[in-house]
């Protein structure tokens, strides 16, 4: 950039260094000060109006940045003698984007280019149309500036625009036609130069399934563009099989295999191909790297049985060839190909399962020390029978006998032993004996291997760190079965024993934070997803794992946090990743283009993306319900909730992307709505990892559709109830018919998402009121059912309509109903709940959610209507049925506010009992569960061992490193407990002062009131 200060507006380049200087080492106030004495030589310089932008911009005055940066703009579109050149340009292009206005950067460089059409102008302006993911106009600009230059690389750009318009546009697979022809015509005339430009043109063809000309192309002349002769059959190999040329295909997958006989994806392509199986290809356009495929999943062969079985012995025969020449011992492609193909003839009812059991026995010898065993031969061992299974296992388990002389490789086969029995879900059939003895092994294991990692470092992981999660998962299933809480306990001691060892082992810590979780200690869930460090893109694909249990907790400021920063690292990637695809440009790294692109919008369509931005809005409501005027000045920052309203009408057109890595959660519970804790042992042997995003899907459009309605029903329900007692509001009257016919559309759409029509749905909050209709009827749906009995209570105060088909007046005992509600739920909960501090308090966040949203928008009406109602000045006394009206409804809102306050008031007495509680007892009841030395059964066991482990480690001949020695003395079974008890009392102390603060309120309308 230097070059350029000299051309910037004729501006000689020591006058503008010390300035970019300043700005770059962010001194902003000496960069305004040097900026304000050139702009006073150089007025009319929009160079140095754009430089002074930026100062204003980085200093946080967006408004002085902006005002001035137009100044620059309007000198530039009026002056002809000001010079226009791409540094003046670029220097408000930065300003405008960082204040998004990118378009009225855009506008200069289309202005700038309409008089100077130069090649460095119209870059600038290709970059800002990059910015605004305009693929059309990118690919008009590149036209231009190829015809211009008559260079490659812009060609390019502009066949990658019309590929992106193709991809992630509305363009039409006509475009792709055009662009082979943009390229062949430049082949024709000036041939290609570039590796990527014969990349783009083979995709190009590809994509229009013109496999002959692409494999012409890439056999031709161009073909030499490609340097690694392995690439270029990997190309050769796709489009054959492509093109239906099995046969020559898996020729040329098998010369790949002879030079990289480790390379599994291609093993699976040369199968395919002999098996004529066209499923891999056309798969790999819904390949998803987040959860990547391992096997062929080949369907029935559709081949004769004389073809099928010819082929699948000629790929046996090259199999058994690759491994007889590979010299290197880790190489497990050839072996494990061996399987798979046994596999293939298992299901075209060709196999023996004694090969492959025979076959995963040689390659348990081979590879049953590494930590990757389990996860290759998954698909193999779920081909088996269950007595099949049973077999291998016995087998397995008679290799283990004859493991190998070297430490860490015995361990490893240890470990693959364990893992195995997990895979087949053994460990959910064996008696409650066996899983705790089945515990004590692997910690022993653990404990007795500590030795092997006395010379790694502290970020290494250690030989064996399997086994404490593996043990972890058995003493949580011992919990599901038996409810026994003492085992839940014990696997936090055994976890956090581990991090004491090693603090940087993440799966130790994953399991903690649901585990902490699940026991109701949230502050220590959220220090654990802490400790994980999430930056970038984990923060979408690990965010998931303390998200949902933070939105029902009472831990706003913390659940503030987590959702800005996670909102602030998407939008920022929203803005900036433009950046990353015009450098891609720039390098002619046109498949990044594409990548970059795609990625991109992605992320747009995140679910959990349109999650945070749904609920950080509604925390904002939450946080403000006790004050009507703050709650009235957030919904006038959301436009009333309109904007809301509008994203809830296209939630149902939205294709919406799962980018949550699943595979990280623990078994216990596989996605964020399901924890099999909270039931009832099923006894079922294995919990598969497929793939619930269709089921995931369904669930949380529902959930983000709802949710989306309620900014704009707690305003329309507070304009309501601010009418409905005004002096000017004759009796059955409404002042706002259109409010309340808004208010009636959106509790029709929303009982609509609930499976009811609105009659039948009052219908259901009728019948369970009076008693008709079990409490339960509502199931997991209560708070939604709940806060639409409270917008109906909202809608009735201003409404011409009868809500009850019985006639009644519907508006008190509407508001009756709503209150018996309120009253019925909230009491069963806080009796529901379980009176020892070590038990997980299941039902301690959904009391949190029934004061923190139905209660709280039904204190927002009652603010609405007192405030209406309490005399600001002098008014003329009124008489007759309105009086009466307003009278009635006055007498209603103050038998609400008073039992409304009862509720909060034994709320706060339970949540006080216990704040207050002695230490000493909570500790004791934590830690008695695990103290019940000398006893062979129930839990304590593990716990007792790490004990033994620790206060006898001098005697016991061991060599372990003085971190490892120091790390197991600094474990403290005390300090876990108190850790445990401190974070579930913060939990309660924080919703303590949730429920003050409404007390408080409370108590402040009741004065209101009693001046009425």
């Amino acid at each position: 950039m230097a070059s350029k200060f000299g051309l910037a507006g004729g501006i000689p380049e020591r006058r503008v260094r010390p300035i970019w200087d300043a700005i770059d080492s962010r001194q902003f106030k000496t960069a305004l000060k040097l900026v304000t004495q050139l702009l006073a030589k150089f007025p009319n310089s929009p160079y140095v109006l754009a430089l002074k932008g930026l100062t204003l911009e980085r200093m946080g005055k967006t408004d002085e940045a902006l005002s001035v940066c137009l100044s620059a703009k309007e000198l530039l579109y009026t002056n002809d003698s000001v010079l226009i050149d791409d540094l003046t340009l670029s220097t408000l292009q930065i300003v405008f984007q960082r204040l998004d206005h990118l378009d009225l950067a855009t506008s200069c460089y289309e202005y700038a280019c309409g008089k100077f059409p130069n090649n460095e102008l119209m870059t600038g302006l290709f970059n800002c149309y990059v910015r605004e993911y305009s693929f059309v106009k990118q690919q008009q600009t590149a036209i231009k500036m190829y015809k211009h230059a008559g260079e490659e690389r812009f060609l390019l750009w502009a066949v990658c625009s019309i590929q992106l318009q193709v991809f992630c546009g509305n363009g039409g697979e006509k475009l792709l036609f055009l662009a082979e022809g943009l390229l062949k015509k430049h082949v024709a005339s000036h041939s290609l130069r570039e590796p990527e430009a014969l990349m783009v043109y083979i995709s190009i063809l590809e994509q229009q399934a013109k496999y002959g000309d692409a494999l012409e192309i890439l056999n031709g002349k161009l073909g030499s563009l490609l340097m690694i002769e392995v690439d270029k059959l990997r190309i050769q190999g796709r489009l054959l099989a492509r093109s239906g040329d099995y046969a020559a295909a898996a020729d040329v997958f098998q010369k790949i295999l002879e030079s990289c006989p480790d390379d599994w994806e291609c093993f699976l392509h040369y199968l395919g191909c002999l098996l004529e199986d066209d499923s891999i290809w056309c798969n790999e356009a819904v390949y998803e790297p987040i959860h990547p495929r391992k096997f062929f999943n080949c369907k029935i062969s559709h081949l004769t049985d004389e073809l099928f079985d010819t082929r699948i012995s000629n790929a046996s025969a090259f199999m058994q060839k690759l491994q007889a020449d590979t010299t290197d011992n880790s190489i497990r492609c050839p072996y494990l190909a061996n399987m798979e193909i046994e596999r293939q003839k298992l299901l075209n009812g060709k196999g023996n399962t004694d090969y492959l059991i025979e076959a995963l026995l040689q390659y348990f010898y081979r590879f049953g020390h590494l930590a990757c065993f389990t996860s290759d031969v998954e698909i193999l061992v779920e081909a088996l029978t269950p007595d099949k299974k049973t077999e291998l296992l016995e087998k397995l388990k008679k290799c283990s006998d004859s493991l190998s002389s070297v430490p860490t490789k015995a361990l490893g086969q240890s470990i693959t032993l364990f893992k195995v029995q997990e895979l087949m879900g053994n460990m959910f059939k064996l008696p409650e004996n066996e899983l705790e003895a089945s515990s004590v092994q692997m910690v022993e294991l653990y404990c007795k291997n500590l030795p092997l990692s006395k010379d790694l470092d502290a970020q290494e992981s250690m030989h064996g760190e399997e086994l404490l999660s593996m043990a972890c998962n058995v003493l949580v299933q011992l919990f599901w079965r038996t409810k026994h809480v003492g085992y839940l306990v014990e696997a936090i001691m055994l976890l956090e024993f581990g991090l004491s060892i090693r603090r940087y082992v993440w799966q130790y810590k994953i399991l903690l934070l649901h585990l902490y979780s699940h026991f109701g200690s949230v502050p220590l869930a959220y220090e654990q997803y802490k400790s994980l460090d999430v930056k970038n893109i984990l923060m979408e694909t690990v965010t998931h794992h303390i998200l949902p249990q933070m939105l029902v907790s009472p831990l706003w400021m913390e659940l503030h946090n987590l959702l800005k920063d996670y909102i602030k690292f998407m939008d920022d990637h929203f803005r900036e990743s433009a950046d990353l695809t015009f450098l891609a440009y720039c390098h002619k790294n046109y498949s990044k283009v594409i990548e970059f692109v795609q990625f991109k919008e992605r992320l747009q369509l995140s679910s959990q993306y349109l999650v945070a931005r749904v609920e950080s809005p509604l925390l904002q409501l939450k946080q403000n319900a006790d004050g009507i005027e703050e709650e009235e000045g957030v919904l006038e920052s959301l436009k009333c909730g309109i904007h809301f309203l509008e994203l809830s009408n296209e939630i149902g057109s939205k294709s919406l992307t799962f980018n949550e890595d699943l595979q990280s959660r623990p078994w216990w519970t596989p996605t964020s709505e399901k924890n099999h804790l909270l039931g009832s042992f099923e006894g079922i042997s294995y919990f598969p990892r497929e793939n619930l995003t269709k089921e995931m899907d369904a669930n949380l459009r529902r959930v983000i559709e709802k949710k989306s309605l309620l900014p704009r029903m707690i305003y329309l329900s507070i304009q309501s109830a601010s009418t409905s007692l005004k002096e000017h509001v004759e009796v059955h009257g409404s002042h706002h018919p259109k409010i309340s016919l808004e208010l009636k559309l959106l509790l029709e759409r929303y009982t609509k998402m609930l499976g009811f029509s609105l009659t039948e749905a009052i219908g259901m909050v009728v019948g369970v009121a009076n008693g008709e209709k079990s409490t339960v009827v509502f199931g997991p749906n209560l708070i939604d059912w709940l806060n639409f009995t409270v917008f109906l209570n909202a809608w009735s105060l201003n409404s011409q309509e009868q809500v009850q088909p019985d006639g009644d007046e519907c508006w008190p005992r509407t508001w009756c109903i709503l209150d018996s509600l309120l009253q019925k739920y909230i009491l069963e909960v806080v009796k529901s709940i379980e009176p020892q501090i070590c038990s997980p308090w299941s039902d301690l966040p959904l009391l949190v959610q029934l004061v923190t949203e139905p209660l709280a928008w039904h204190s927002l009406i009652i603010q609405a209507c007192v405030r209406a109602a309490v005399p600001s000045g002098k008014k003329k006394k009124k008489s007759g049925p309105s009086e009466q009206s307003s009278s009635k409804l006055t007498h209603t809102i103050r038998d609400s506010i008073q039992l409304l306050s009862g509720l909060l008031g034994e709320i706060m007495k339970w949540l006080r009992e216990w704040i207050n509680r002695p230490e000493n007892q909570n500790f004791e009841d934590i830690l008695s569960p695990l103290q019940r030395k000398g006893q062979n059964e129930g839990p304590g066991q593990v716990y007792h061992l790490l004990e033994d482990f620790i206060s006898n480690m001098d005697e016991i001949e061991i060599e372990l490193s003085d971190r490892i020695s120091l790390s197991l003395k600094s474990w403290s079974p005390a300090d876990v407990a108190r850790k445990m008890v401190t974070g579930k009392c913060k939990v309660l102390t924080e919703f303590l002062k949730i429920c003050e603060s409404k007390m408080k309120l409370f108590q402040a309308l009741k004065q209101q009131i009693s001046q009425l």
